[in-house]
């Protein structure tokens, strides 16, 4: 995989993993997404990754054109075992370097290919986290996709356009753990739980 930035697949296997052990129960679960339950986020989780998949392909139309925020997405039945094929089609697209190369167009935004990646790594680590928060499971990312987002994160942080896609920036001691330190870049509180 030396020909491109970041193999997607060892944090798609993650995060299908994780979707896997959700149970019916916890669909109706808050998550560190505002205005999100456990059910929404598998529904983004499904929808970006067909959106991404279809970046990587340079198959763009409705997938790739569509924001995120035009409707809050849910998880159908069935949801989560289309979530993993996705999930794992998604990786796919991302192993051809064409994917990383040119122009391509993923939430209604047009963007160089490698920017795409690196957005789409973004979204696979920290909705991770968000998902095993909102569910109490153990969360370990891949070290690789960790390290590519957090570079991402930090090269982000003072982008006054950054508004719509991460919250503010919470603060975090530079000594805490890298996880801490990209979720706290993302506009999350690593120290978030679940209220009962």
């Amino acid at each position: 995989m030396s020909d491109i930035p970041l193999d997607l697949g060892p944090q798609a296997r993650i995060v299908a993993r994780l979707a896997e052990r959700v149970t019916d129960e916890q669909l109706a679960h808050g998550t560190p997404c505002p205005g999100y339950a456990v059910r929404n986020l598998l529904g983004h989780l499904l929808g970006l990754a067909v959106a991404f998949r279809d970046a990587g392909r340079k198959d763009l139309g409705a997938t790739t054109d569509t924001s995120p925020d035009s409707v809050v997405p849910d998880i159908g039945p069935g949801g989560r075992g289309e979530l993993s094929g996705a999930l794992g089609q998604l990786a796919d697209a991302w192993r051809d370097p064409a994917a990383w190369t040119g122009m391509t167009r993923a939430g209604g935004v047009d963007l160089p290919g490698e920017a795409a990646g690196a957005v789409a790594a973004d979204e696979l680590v920290i909705h991770g986290w968000d998902l095993a928060r909102a569910t109490g499971q153990e969360y370990t990312p891949d070290p690789a996709a960790l390290r590519s987002v957090y570079d991402f994160l930090v090269a982000t942080a003072d982008d006054p356009d950054r508004g719509g896609v991460f919250g503010p920036v919470v603060p975090v001691p530079p000594d805490a753990p890298l996880l801490d330190r990209a979720v706290g870049l993302s506009g999350r509180d690593p120290g978030w739980k679940r209220s009962v």
